[in-house]
């Protein structure tokens, strides 16, 4: 049994390996939250506490005790990664033997600019051990959550359903010119917990890469999987050229909303297009074309299916 840390434990990717963690009964789970720990019963081995992210006193004498410190505060506001940085130093103060940063989706970050602090935190602990291992961490990249493409349905008990490109319930999709052949990863998030829980067990060092493949598939696989699940009927492609979406000046006759609890209600109609512009255009740079590194270390584990899983998801769907 070791003590583990969770930073941004309100979060629904959070959740989803709390939920995993307290099932096994094998560990001491701290969740540190901005919020204030929520009403009702408590959890045997969890334990919550308020924690004042940008105070690495406070962090630091939070995670004293700490064996395992996993990341997930997302902070598209802060590119300078300041949460992360406080929150590495005040483990590598307190001791804390693993570190897992807020990464949890794509293994490059080209045209991604709302994850800058990813990008930032990765030169700072690769700085920190540049001479000799101050910190032992691993980047968990998973790639896309294959739970997206049920939308609106939800696929899992706390990540949200959201509208992505790929359009499984009106069969339709916004796609790259020239992209058919590009490449990206889906994993669900069950399989990301499962992960996750059985490399705190791990006994070997974690490595600073952790791919973690569920399925690699190409667009044009996906749609033909897409129309396979929905019927057979053919989806409603349209296509937009790559620097209209760079200039933003792409038109279509619909836009994905990115409906997520880290995206203010009030922004998610302007920011659309936004999103979907980048995640068009890093899809092309094979930013979601992910590793397999934990795959490989847990031989043993086996990964959901796509197919499987969204053939369970959308049948008897409308």
């Amino acid at each position: 049994m070791v003590k583990i840390a969770i930073a941004g434990g309100s979060g629904n990717v959070a959740a989803e390996v709390i939920d995993v963690l307290v099932a096994a009964k094998k560990h001491e789970i701290l969740i540190l939250s901005r919020k204030d720990a929520p009403a009702g019963e408590t959890t045997p081995g969890l334990a919550w506490v308020k924690a004042d992210y940008n105070d690495p006193a406070q962090l630091a004498q939070i995670l004293r005790g700490v064996h395992t410190v996993l990341s997930f505060v997302t902070t598209q506001d802060d590119p300078t990664s300041a949460v992360q940085k406080n929150l590495i130093d005040a483990a590598i103060q307190a001791g804390v033997k693993r570190f897992a940063p807020s990464e949890w989706a794509s293994s490059g970050l080209e045209h991604l600019s709302w994850y800058a602090y990813k990008g930032e935190t990765r030169r700072y602990l690769e700085e920190l051990n540049k001479d000799k291992k101050v910190l032992e961490y691993t980047l968990f990249q998973p790639g896309l959550f294959v739970n997206y493409l049920t939308h609106p349905y939800q696929s899992s008990r706390h990540v949200h359903s959201i509208e992505t490109p790929f359009d499984f319930a009106k069969r339709r999709a916004i796609l790259l010119d020239g992209s058919d052949n590009n490449r990206l990863v889906f994993t669900a998030v069950q399989d990301v917990a499962n992960v996750v829980a059985r490399a705190i067990d791990f006994e070997g060092e974690w490595p600073v890469v952790g791919g973690i493949q569920g399925t690699n598939v190409s667009i044009a696989q996906l749609i033909a999987l897409g129309e396979k699940l929905r019927g057979g009927t053919p989806f409603d492609i349209e296509r937009v050229k790559a620097q209209d979406l760079a200039a933003g000046t792409w038109e279509t006759s619909w836009v994905p909303r990115l409906d997520h609890p880290s995206i203010p209600p009030e922004q998610v109609d302007g920011l659309a297009k936004f999103f979907a512009s980048g995640i068009l255009l890093a899809i092309s740079a094979r930013s979601f074309e992910v590793s397999d590194e934990w795959n490989r270390l847990l031989p043993d584990y086996k990964f959901t299916a796509m197919e499987e899983f969204l053939s369970d998801a959308w049948r008897e769907k409308p």
